[in-house]
């Protein structure tokens, strides 16, 4: 706090802010290092905004720190450099502010002085005269003192709000909550504070940290590395289909030919990507970079530490992300959610070339060929336990392995019941060399019936082909016999390892009762040999497994030969969207996911939400409907949707390596979180047994530029009302399921103060609205997620501008609603997180994050389409005279 400034005249009101500085015991020169928010119009400024010097920063006793007041003569043009700099060197936008005074002193001074606080003299840089003085205080985050249990009076000017600085470590990044397995996630932290006066005429004290994360390009790494074995496994598995007739295998292989093109250009990226070094996310200047594509832009976590002189310490998590769209692509023909539409149906009106299979039988496929390569391994592995224990004659061991084995090859028999499998091998039948029909193939609107239909009207003319049919004519029943026989061999494996244990038990009885002949141990010795018994069962069950697997595996890969074979090359362009999409919209759900985690870690009630029901992951879209906005509102959309399928596990970290594995392939991932041992045992015992987390993501977007105004007036709003009400319903679903599995008092504390069931009555409503620039919506989605402990993101084109006033209104808002910050202060609060000072900005042009944007000429978004303003005379003469201001302003 200053008192007494002198202004340059004596009738002006100044606007002042403070500048920090620090001179290092070894150094002569001074670096910027900080500045306060600018307090307008007042000689005895008070400034709410601290200045943080976390505990890697090195301070001494003898460190100097300078502290320079100016004045602004127009607060919205002062551009001043805060960032580190050195103090000699003077931005340019000097012209904008003036000198009023400094002051120096040592952090000794004021760690040695009494009740640890300096009143300095401010002078002019000569050292003459003086123009006022300054008041320094030392204080810890998390501590009260008594200065802040004294009244605030009207009188601002006696109080003694001053600089801060912190003397505690980060939350959850470093100090008390120092976790290894989060600080492995999460990077440079920038720390600011701020004391803000109560309703009750106390003072809180806020710490908002934001952070880079590593999963920025580790989980995107991870993911084309595993689409890269998924796509070289498909690509076997079509060399794997055997002979085919001309017209397929000119297919199949057009369809490799196309896969290996993809296949290289994902290594190419995943080897530039291995060769990135510096800042652990991609500014939106390099958003159209093709190297960086699977990247999200600008991921970063926010967070608000709240402390209050007599409520509870709190944390507020959002974390902030450009929309995961495809931009290097861009947007000329819409995004995810137009393309995928238009490309469904012209799929289903394709020439006689290919067979029809819908999407839900392409990803039956996929799940069958996921779970033959899951399942047919670990039956491989029951077995030979079971001999194992069979040669040990151990009948405990015995067993156990015999309900593993049981369970497995029960669920890999079931995977085989569905019809595509039966279908797909008649139609695959069919296409190998020799197979002449009366009619084409399969009839391309229902490989189902058409397969039927082909057997049932010309049986005669189908020839014995290769190793799939046996007989003379297709029998579709001899594929029911194959996977029947995998489920008869392990009953009578079963039925062998019942008759041997119950022979076991008699031995045993009779043994106790009297001593056994030597015939008697003769008869048990030849019969007793558990091994050999078993071993001619044991490899009838692999052979039967083998043969299905062969079959299955073939007949799934040719339908997805049609699915691509239908479709090239726009099919594998689609999936190169989707995945680029994905990985972005993945890489903010884990990081979202692992800090939700640690600071959960104490909640019970948390940990069993999230075993029982799952997670809810909200995002908040400011995106418009207008031009490209909107096919990045489509990518976004279909993007988030796919987060569905991702599932979560926590594991126990065994090396010093906490970054997440993913595993899995596409449309099934499942993601593994590494807790420390100590961290690990606090978690719930389902989760400690490996039981599968689901995520409940949903998006609610609400335009807010002046594009959003444009789309309302003479565009279509369908699009976000369309997401708005999908999304509703997702809530909804989530909700309904919370209250059907969750006790009542696993709600959070502040339950009381509002319906979570009238909240989203009242989201319904103003969805149903259609009213323009509802920010309500944004308003009532955010309260539920945080009532429900689910995660907040916050997404526009970028993730700035639109972003941080969201997030920062949000923060106030969260400030006066649930921490009685004081209703007069409310837009100081506000102006304090949205000064360019306290963060540390740059002039516009050395902001790497704008200046790159800046060409000193007007943009083509200020030039609208004359066939839109033709609509009106009068929209027309608007235009013109915007038009002719704008390119006046660009050549004066």
């Amino acid at each position: 706090a200053c008192k007494d400034l002198v202004a340059a005249t004596h009738d002006r009101k100044l606007n002042t802010f403070i500048q920090v500085s620090v001179a290092h015991p070894a150094e002569r020169s001074l670096t910027r290092y900080s500045s306060t928010e600018i307090v307008e119009g007042t000689k005895d400024p008070l400034f709410l905004t601290g200045v943080t010097f976390p505990p890697e920063y090195p301070i001494y006793e003898e460190t100097k720190i300078k502290l320079t007041v100016y004045d602004v003569k127009d607060k919205s043009q002062d551009m001043v450099r805060t960032s580190v700099l050195p103090d000699h060197k003077e931005p340019r936008a000097d012209v904008g502010r003036s000198f009023l005074g400094c002051a120096t002193f040592t952090v000794g001074d004021l760690v040695k002085s009494k009740e640890q606080q300096l009143t300095l003299t401010l002078r002019t840089s000569d050292g003459g005269k003086t123009v006022g003085t300054i008041e320094v205080n030392l204080m810890k985050m998390g501590e009260l003192d008594e200065g802040e249990t004294d009244r605030i009076t009207a009188d601002t000017q006696d109080q003694k709000c001053t600089l801060v600085r912190e003397c505690t470590a980060t939350e959850g990044m470093s100090g008390k909550d120092n976790m290894p397995s989060l600080n492995a996630v999460l990077r440079n932290p920038i720390c600011k504070l701020y004391r803000f006066p109560t309703s009750d005429n106390k003072w809180m004290r806020i710490r908002e940290q934001m952070a880079e994360t590593t999963l920025s390009f580790h989980v995107p790494k991870e993911l084309i590395n595993l689409h890269i074995k998924e796509d070289m496994r498909r690509n076997q598995e079509l060399n794997d289909l055997g002979e085919l007739a001309p017209h397929w295998d000119n297919m199949r292989k057009s369809v490799i030919a196309h896969c290996d093109q993809m296949l290289s250009m994902y290594q190419d990226t995943l080897a530039e990507l291995g060769k990135h070094t510096g800042s652990s996310f991609k500014s939106s200047c390099s958003k159209g970079e093709k190297t960086l594509e699977f990247i999200p832009i600008n991921l970063h976590l926010q967070r608000m530490h709240v402390h209050s002189p007599r409520l509870k310490d709190a944390l507020y998590d959002v974390i902030t992300v450009g929309a995961p769209a495809a931009h290097f692509q861009g947007f000329k023909n819409g995004g995810l959610r137009k393309l995928l539409s238009k490309f469904e149906a012209e799929r289903r009106n394709t020439g006689y070339q290919c067979i029809y299979y819908s999407p839900e039988n392409t990803a039956k496929a996929k799940e069958v060929l996921s779970n033959i390569s899951h399942l047919q391994p670990l039956i491989s592995s029951h077995a030979d336990l079971l001999l194992s224990s069979a040669s040990q004659r151990s009948p405990d061991s015995l067993k156990n392995s015999l309900k593993m084995l049981s369970e497995k090859t029960e669920l890999f028999v079931h995977t085989f019941k569905d019809q595509l499998v039966r279908s797909a091998l008649l139609a695959l039948y069919t296409a190998r060399p020799g197979c002449v029909l009366k009619k084409p193939a399969v009839p391309r609107n229902s490989a189902e019936e058409g397969a039927d239909a082909q057997h049932q009207d010309h049986p005669s003319q189908i020839k014995r082909q290769d190793s799939i049919p046996h007989h003379s004519e297709y029998d579709e029943e001899e594929w029911d016999r194959v996977w029947a026989n995998v489920a008869k061999s392990l009953n009578c494996l079963i039925a062998m390892v019942d008759r041997l244990l119950e022979k076991d038990n008699i031995s045993n009885i009779e043994e106790g009762e009297n001593e056994p002949s030597a015939e008697d141990c003769k008869v048990l010795h030849s019969g007793g040999d558990w091994y050999e018994q078993l071993y001619p069962l044991v490899i009838t069950l692999k052979d039967c497994m083998a043969e299905v697997v062969t079959r299955a595996k073939q007949s799934m890969a040719f339908v997805l030969l049609q699915e691509l074979a239908c479709g090239l090359p726009q099919c594998l362009m689609l999936t190169l969207r989707r995945d680029i999409v994905f990985s972005q919209a993945l890489a903010g759900l884990v990081c979202g996911f692992v800090i939700k985690l640690h600071t959960g870690l104490h909640d019970q009630g948390f940990l069993q939400q999230l075993h029982t029901v799952g997670l809810l992951v909200q995002y908040e879209g400011l995106l418009s409907t207008y031009s490209e906005e909107a096919g990045m509102l489509e990518d976004m959309a279909v993007g988030i949707s796919d987060l569905q399928k991702v599932m979560f596990k926590v594991i126990e970290a065994k090396s010093e390596d906490f970054l997440p594995i993913i595993t899995g392939r596409r449309e099934h991932y499942i993601i593994e979180v590494q807790l420390p041992a100590k961290m690990f045992e606090l978690l719930p015992q389902e989760i400690k047994e490996g039981k599968l987390l689901r995520m409940y993501p949903v998006l609610f977007n609400v335009g807010i530029n002046e594009q959003q105004t444009l789309a309302e007036r003479f565009g279509d709003t369908t699009l976000q009302e369309n997401i708005n009400q999908e999304n509703l319903e997702l809530l909804k679903e989530y909700y309904k399921l919370f209250t059907e599995k969750m006790p009542p008092d696993c709600l959070p504390h502040f339950q009381e103060q509002n319906d979570l069931k009238g909240l989203l009555e009242s989201l319904h409503q103003n969805i149903q609205a259609k009213k323009r620039k509802n920010v309500e919506i944004m308003w009532l989605a955010a309260t539920i997620c945080r009532k429900l402990n689910g995660v907040r993101f916050t997404c526009c084109k970028s993730a700035k501008d639109r972003t941080s006033m969201s997030v920062t209104l949000e923060q106030c808002s969260i400030l006066r609603d649930e921490h009685q910050l004081h209703k007069d202060f409310f837009i100081r609060a506000l102006d304090c997180m949205r000064s360019r000072q306290t963060q540390g900005a740059l002039t516009e042009s050395d902001d790497p994050e704008t200046g790159c944007l800046t060409d000193n000429k007007p943009t083509s978004r200020h030039f609208y389409p004359v066939a839109l303003l033709l609509v009106s005379s009068h929209l027309l003469v608007v235009w013109l005279i915007l038009s002719l201001a704008l390119l006046l302003a660009k050549y004066q």
